[in-house]
């Protein structure tokens, strides 16, 4: 990635995370995290993947609530920015993160496992 698309994707994750925990107040966001922003060459569109704890119910209003807030987060980061045109912004749910602790639990479970039986 191009230093230009670097420093946009650093200050759009920086800005919309600062809205996200103090600013966007709307009741269907649970607990979200920004794991990484990805932006195109023409920074036209910038990919933000997000992590949300909770049920896969509470993850799709969570997406729900951040689409209805990208007109807020896109508007923020035009003047963070300091851009006419902001890049789209498009909310991508990342499974890594309970993939990863499905993964830990798992082979705790079959260290447990092999533990019991003496192997």
């Amino acid at each position: 990635m191009a230093q230009r698309q670097e420093r946009a994707a650093a200050l759009i994750q920086e800005v919309a995370s600062e809205l996200l925990s103090r600013r966007v107040k709307d009741p269907r966001i649970g607990f979200v995290s920004i794991v990484k922003v990805e932006v195109t060459r023409d920074i036209s569109l910038a990919r933000v993947y997000v992590s949300v704890m909770g049920t896969e119910e509470e993850k799709a209003r969570t997406m729900e609530g951040l689409k209805s807030a990208q007109g807020l987060i896109r508007s923020e980061i035009s003047k963070a920015l300091g851009m006419r045109h902001a890049p789209d912004i498009q909310f991508v749910l990342d499974q890594g993160i309970e993939h990863s602790i499905h993964i830990s639990r798992l082979l705790k479970e079959a260290q447990k496992d092999s533990g019991e039986h003496g192997e």
